[in-house]
């Protein structure tokens, strides 16, 4: 059990939460939700250790599973040494019985210490430790010919599914996992979601993954109004328990307000009177019916609508012979295909299928965007009539111009468009007041996932492309999207792991399976179910 009591976190005059008290049970697993700062990694350190509260305490078990953050620190390690170092008290006796094995000559004392170390090991299960930690590397699709290797040599998203290896590793009595599904393919989320399933000790998640936290979670411990209040259930079941609950209190609080207006009219009409115990009785009765003070949420909605200025020609995309290898590897090979106005791809398969390349190939040439003939080996490309493009790429790196400022930045797409229509374009996506005069050097992912947004539906075309595009928003903006994305009138090609997202906006599959694509045409609900 973990338990947190009467602590208090603020940082200047921002009140993250304020005297909180709560406890996170064995046997549930709980999410861990609230907006864009709102508090979560920060309540995340306080119960792993990094951070001490301003006021209160916490309590935690002695052995904790944490997802480590820091992809670069174990970069001088094995990686199957990474994943049993999760296990903090059987790495130290290994390092110190191998030290001892070293040793040229053992001393009595030695061998009594070599005694108690053959102890840890066995208690912690050590001596299946490296069988135990390679279960883990394969279900997160480590391959084999990667266990032996040094951390630095793998590239980021394996270095985030070794770590994620590491937190599962020695059955730690709480596991606690913030954004666990970054970097994972659908196959890999669906494993953790099993093995999480099974998980018997306490579970703490922050997640971005709707369809994750609601197949996960027992219990939601959601951060707003500047304190923590635990619902049942996932999240799905948290927001209608949250919108229940403000709903009746704000109805309440219309009653009451009614009845109290009732009452002062009353008071203010005989207070002068003859009728001053029936008076004295009226503001008793105000008194006693004071509304409840509704603490304001910290959630805000991002509002994303796609309209597209005109409609592409029906005929969208017709492509002959695809083919992208690099070097000897074989990604696209002789693909074949049609897209009418309308559709709405979802490209799913591992990671490093061709997912990222297919869309780059089909945008070698494509209207609007910069000729990159070297994005494809073999095969014809031919966009239809008065297709226009937005495309959301998955590295954001360098796409942004520095030394300017974001409502600068978005008006060089639109110059006709006035500072008042882009003002009101980065509200809608949470760039209030002064926020627009940002620089963009300073802007975090989610700010930059915004903005990016802000420049598609300034351009307003036909044609989404968005690969990844989930990747840095919080929930609400997640949600925003998907309802943006089932109403857009045009044509879309999404890559994502977000499986609420594949499943409610795709209309068509395209399923990358060891180096071949599967067009399906139907939703990814039928796909699947055609599989069985």
């Amino acid at each position: 059990m973990i338990s947190v009591n009467d602590v208090s976190m603020r940082y200047g005059s921002k009140v993250l939460f304020e005297e909180v008290t709560t406890a996170f049970l064995p046997g549930r697993r709980y999410g861990l939700t609230g907006p864009n700062g709102a508090g979560k990694s920060t309540f995340m350190k306080l119960l792993t250790g990094e951070l001490e509260p301003q006021r209160g305490t916490v309590v935690r078990p002695p052995k904790l599973g944490v997802l480590r953050q820091d992809q670069f620190a174990f970069d001088s390690y094995r990686v199957i040494d990474t994943v049993i170092m999760g296990n903090g008290r059987l790495w130290t006796a290994l390092e110190e019985r191998e030290f001892l094995y070293a040793k040229p000559e053992m001393t009595h004392d030695d061998g009594m210490r070599l005694g108690e170390l053959e102890g840890i090991v066995g208690e912690e299960d050590g001596y299946s430790a490296e069988s135990d930690a390679a279960i883990l590397l394969q279900g997160l699709d480590i391959a084999d010919d990667l266990h032996e290797r040094r951390m630095g040599e793998l590239q980021g998203g394996q270095k985030v599914r070794v770590l994620l290896a590491q937190a599962l590793f020695g059955h730690p009595q709480a596991l606690l996992l913030d954004e666990p599904t970054n970097h994972l393919d659908l196959d890999s989320i669906h494993w953790l979601i099993d093995f999480l399933g099974r998980y018997d000790g306490t579970l703490i998640v922050i997640s971005h993954d709707r369809h994750f936290l609601n197949a996960v979670c027992t219990h939601t411990a959601d951060i707003d109004y500047q304190t923590i209040i635990t619902y049942t259930g996932g999240y799905d079941e948290m927001v209608l328990a949250k919108t229940q609950i403000r709903s009746r209190v704000e109805a309440d609080n219309a009653q009451r307000a009614k009845k109290i207006a009732q009452l002062n009219d009353f008071i203010q009409r005989f207070s002068a009177g003859t009728r001053s115990s029936q008076v004295q009785s009226r503001r008793k009765e105000v008194e006693r019916l004071q509304t409840t003070d509704l603490a304001r949420s910290n959630i805000q909605r991002p509002y994303i609508r796609f309209v597209p200025a005109r409609p592409s020609g029906r005929h969208v995309l017709e492509f002959k012979g695809l083919r992208k290898a690099y070097d000897s590897h074989v990604v696209i090979d002789g693909f074949d295909g049609m897209i009418s106005r309308g559709e709405k791809i979802v490209l799913a398969g591992r990671n490093g299928a061709g997912k990222t390349t297919l869309l780059k190939v089909l945008m070698a040439d494509a209207p609007g965007m910069t000729p990159a003939p070297e994005d494809i080996d073999a095969g014809t490309v031919k966009w239809g009539h008065e297709v226009s493009i937005g495309y959301f790429p998955q590295d954001h790196t360098g796409l942004i111009d520095k030394g300017t400022t974001a409502v600068e930045w978005l008006h060089r797409f639109d110059p006709d468009a006035s500072r008042q229509d882009i003002h009101g374009l980065l509200g809608q996506m949470l760039f209030t007041g002064e926020e627009g005069l940002k620089p963009t050097h300073a802007l975090s992912g989610g700010e930059t996932a915004r903005l990016l947004f802000c420049r598609i539906m300034l351009q307003k075309p036909n044609v989404l492309i968005l690969d990844e595009p989930t990747n840095h928003l919080d929930l609400e903006s997640i949600n925003a999207l998907n309802i943006a994305l089932q109403k857009f009138e045009g044509t879309l090609l999404l890559v994502t792991h977000d499986q609420d997202l594949m499943e409610e906006v795709g209309t068509r599959v395209w399923q990358f399976d060891h180096g071949r694509v599967i067009d399906f045409k139907g939703a990814y609900e039928e796909y699947v179910a055609s599989l069985r």
